[in-house]
């Protein structure tokens, strides 16, 4: 891994970039939501690309403009309730309880204040787009349940968002997200418990059905150094990883690198207006 730190990535988040002004605030952001988790005895670790950098890089992949974390089904919902309670002039739980226009399964913790630009037209209607890290909720089932969750869910709620008048789009939300939650989600879990790895899957509705871990990545978590702090990652990283991402050693090309960034800002500024 030495390659990797020796090589210059510099290009991407220097020093007093708006990448890297914005990455030093989500990892502010992250150091909030790590201290109400160890306040409450909430277990987390860092997912996909914060873990990948972690591994990698020892903090953000250079042009990375995000932040995920995971934790258990339990716990995620544990800590859903204790951040919508939040009292924060700052920062707010950004998730289906709090806005109706948010359709994700899993919530984001958010700056209230300022805009993310991403081509997203979902982006339009939200309450807030301050930025922000995307908490993310697995659970013990298996792929077949998490296929079937994500077809219906996608197949009653992505079309949504071509609904200009805010009244009917939001009843056709509620309505897809009922049928979803309260009547086919229960069932898929029934199916789920058919699992004799003891898999762990992306919550029903999240998607990434090829996600697929075995307890023995997950726990007891251990830690790696992220930003300069040793934060916590799953027991086996380079399997987790695997999972993910194949060969996770392996560096982007260019083209893969701009398709990664979410933000339009970000991409001009690294690569200049198109």
């Amino acid at each position: 891994m030495d390659g990797f730190r020796q090589m210059d990535f510099s290009r991407y988040n220097p020093e007093g970039s708006l990448l890297r002004r914005d990455q030093k605030e989500l990892f502010r952001i992250l150091t909030v939501v790590a201290d109400i988790c160890r306040d409450n005895g909430i277990q987390w670790w860092m997912d996909s690309g914060t873990l990948l950098g972690a591994m990698r890089h020892k903090g953000f992949i250079p042009w990375d403009d995000d932040i995920d974390i995971v934790l258990m089904k339990e716990d995620y919902d544990r800590l859903e309730k204790i951040l919508c309670s939040l009292e924060s002039d700052e920062f707010v739980f950004h998730c289906i309880r709090t806005d109706k226009d948010y359709i994700n399964p899993f919530g984001k913790f958010r700056k209230k204040e300022g805009c993310v630009k991403v081509k997203s037209k979902r982006y339009d209607y939200y309450r807030w787009a301050g930025i922000g890290i995307d908490i993310f909720a697995i659970e013990r089932t298996n792929r077949l349940s998490v296929s079937l969750a994500r077809f219906f869910y996608k197949m009653f709620i992505n079309y949504t968002v071509h609904i200009r008048c805010r009244r009917v789009r939001h009843a056709l939300i509620s309505f897809g997200q009922f049928i979803c939650f309260r009547l086919l989600f229960p069932v898929f879990r029934l199916v789920g418990k058919i699992n004799p790895k003891g898999e762990y899957h992306y919550a029903l509705g999240t998607g990434w059905t090829k996600a697929a871990y075995t307890p023995d990545m997950l726990l007891p978590v251990t830690e790696a150094e992220f930003e300069g702090m040793m934060m916590p990652v799953p027991h086996d990283p380079d399997k987790y990883l695997k999972k993910l991402y194949g060969d996770w050693r392996k560096l982007p090309t260019e083209e893969q690198i701009r398709k990664a960034i979410h933000c339009q800002e970000y991409k001009e500024e690294i690569f200049g207006k198109e």
